[in-house]
């Protein structure tokens, strides 16, 4: 089993299902909190591999949700110029199982990599639409 660290918002009531669902594998997991972590550009790209920019964000931040940041807008540099200055718009979790680093949790990507025994369906990375300030984007 591997020893997975796990960035991710205290709190968020996905992350910890998340975690739940890795332990429930037998991985072990280390959570790091995503939002005190200092994160330098190029650290945090390297996080994002081949996806397109407007993937890397967290759509239930705050700054996005009013628009007044529209991920698809942007280039590369500028997303994480914006990610670094506040980390609520990374997208969640982050992984990383020794030199391997991924983001978010697609149950069925996250079982092809290091394996799940439990699989669901469930979305895992929207926040909960009746937990939303208290767990997830807000705050």
């Amino acid at each position: 089993m591997a020893t997975v660290v796990f960035y991710e918002k205290p709190g968020c009531i996905n992350n910890r299902r998340q975690k739940e669902l890795l332990v429930a594998a037998g991985h072990q997991v280390i959570a790091k909190n995503l939002l005190s972590e200092a994160w330098h550009a190029d650290r945090l790209r390297a996080f994002f591999g081949s996806l397109p920019v407007r993937n890397w964000f967290n759509y239930s931040a705050p700054a996005i949700k009013i628009g007044q940041i529209r991920p698809e807008k942007l280039d590369e540099q500028r997303a994480l110029a914006l990610m670094v200055d506040n980390p609520l718009l990374i997208r969640r979790p982050l992984l990383q199982v020794g030199e391997d680093l991924r983001v978010g949790f697609d149950p069925q990507l996250v079982d092809e990599w290091i394996g799940l025994t439990e699989r669901t369906d469930a979305d895992l990375e929207s926040c909960p639409k009746t937990l939303a300030q208290a767990s997830c984007g807000h705050g």
